[in-house]
């Protein structure tokens, strides 16, 4: 053979191993990301050709999201029971847009190719039933739920708010307004299917962002929850002496930090500077700790984790660099850089109720087969293993929050239960002083027996613009959660 005969058939050898680690590429490495991918249309189109699972409540049995045959090419079609209420939960499920929430997370249970339904989908094929996806059942207290969306919408807030059991880590309520509705998403008209997208991904006000765990907020003065309980840990009790000075010079700086309204501390003990949220005391706190405590202390909420599952993927929360003392006296104050979602806002509250140990929070109860018995249940587990503060700490800063609450404005109380609570009044944008704060509550309830734990932030002020605060906006919200799952609202 000559020599440009070699050339050419190197060259097309040289192609055709290239195309076989191609297609090897593709088929073998890729195969389970494009096959998972909410873009691949060709999946889709092969589940709406077997009935898919449903969604449901724990608590009630409701039906979150459902199934209808129908009589075009696409056999099912996906429906959602109150739609713009449980949203943020169930997510979309759309044969032009993919999917989203627990519709993307669980999609392997829910569409039936999940290995655990194997013998099933074998027995559907020699028997030739008809081939169904497995059931999902959510930790979701429906009545807690709708009082909290009910009550945001009418006031017409833009916002989340969280309610969990504190023992448990089982989400209540995982609420996001405004909303939008799946059941548009899930139509079979193309035309209505892109419309609904376009109205939504338009709407400056973002309604299929869920801000309960996909946005990030400075948490205000409900991080001192965080402060006080690295400061018990510190030795430190609610009798320990503080300043009750109306403002502090931020170390290494002419800048002033004052208290709210630049008023004195309406007391001099650490009880008092919690009770009243005085800003001072903590600022003052978080520079004495320094950053190494305060961060672990932080970490052991919750705070600083990257892997955080519900299942679906929660954006983390921090602290920022903590890298001067002027840094580490606005954090005290949950300003600066720290930046919390509202899941772990309400993990705040919830550690402190449930004895100083954060629990995993978790969206999914129970893994249905098809014909409902069992395939997963889950048990609740701890979140990083480490207590963010001793037991009889935990009980010491619960009798403080109780304080907060008897300090704290807003409607939905109910004498009846005994609420700890800590409220929060937080300072964003590029002119701080001139945009509306965001209005925070965070709470758990009974205080002597805690059943539910809730993390409430309301955006730029509400209704109240720049005289917002965390208890003439957000607190009612909270309560209004609390009372739904205990009785009495």
């Amino acid at each position: 053979m000559n020599k440009p005969m070699r050339r050419v058939g190197m060259s097309m050898l040289v192609m055709i191993v290239l195309l076989l680690v191609n297609i090897t590429y593709i088929q073998v490495v890729k195969a389970d990301s494009y096959r998972t991918d909410s873009r691949n249309q060709r999946v889709l189109l092969d589940e709406y050709a077997r009935q898919r699972g449903t969604i449901v409540s724990q608590f009630d049995g409701q039906v979150l999201a459902g199934v209808e045959p129908t009589n075009d090419k696409l056999k099912f079609q996906r429906t959602y029971l109150d739609g713009p209420v449980y949203a943020p939960a169930t997510g979309y499920y759309s044969v032009r847009y993919g999917s989203t929430g627990l519709e993307k997370a669980e999609d392997d249970i829910l569409n039936g190719s999940d290995p655990r339904l194997f013998v099933r989908r074998l027995s559907d094929m020699v028997t030739g039933r008809d081939p169904r996806g497995g059931n999902v059942q959510l930790t979701i207290n429906p009545a807690v739920q709708k009082a909290v969306y009910d009550l945001m919408t009418r006031r017409n807030y833009t916002g989340a708010a969280v309610a969990m059991n504190p023992k448990t880590g089982e989400i209540l309520a995982m609420v996001s307004t405004p909303s939008y509705d799946p059941n548009e998403l899930a139509s079979h008209d193309a035309h209505e299917q892109q419309d609904a997208y376009n109205k939504n991904i338009d709407d400056p006000r973002n309604p299929m962002l869920n801000r309960a765990i996909s946005e990030s907020y400075p948490p205000g003065s409900t991080f001192k929850l965080v402060v006080a309980a690295a400061e018990l840990e510190n030795g430190a009790t609610p009798s320990t002496p503080v300043s009750n000075a109306p403002n502090v010079t931020l170390p290494g700086t002419r800048t002033t930090l004052e208290n709210y309204g630049g008023a004195p501390c309406a007391g001099t003990t650490f009880a008092d500077a919690l009770a009243h949220s005085c800003n001072v005391p903590f600022a003052t706190f978080a520079g004495e700790l320094g950053a190494d405590k305060l961060r672990a202390t932080a970490a052991n909420f919750g705070i600083g984790m990257d892997d955080l599952t519900i299942p679906q993927k929660v954006v983390p929360s921090g602290l920022g660099p903590l890298d001067s003392q002027a840094a580490l006296y606005q954090s005290g104050i949950g300003q600066r850089d720290v930046q919390l979602t509202p899941l772990q806002d309400c993990l705040l509250s919830a550690t402190v109720a449930n004895g100083g140990m954060a629990m995993k929070p978790q969206l999914v109860k129970k893994l249905l087969a098809p014909d409902l018995s069992d395939l997963e249940t889950f048990t609740p587990q701890e979140l990083t293993g480490k207590p963010a503060l001793s037991a009889a700490n935990a009980q010491t800063l619960t009798q403080m929050m109780l304080g907060s609450e008897a300090n704290t404005a807003g409607g939905g109380k109910n004498p009846n239960i005994k609420i700890a609570s800590k409220t929060g009044t937080a300072e964003h944008g590029t002119d701080p002083k001139a945009t509306p704060p965001h209005a925070w509550y965070t709470a758990f309830a009974p205080a002597d027996n805690p059943q539910i734990a809730v993390a409430v932030i309301v955006e730029s002020g509400g209704n109240r613009g720049l005289a917002a605060t965390g208890g003439t906006v957000a607190a009612e919200i909270g309560r209004a959660a609390i009372n739904a799952q205990i009785g009495g609202g």
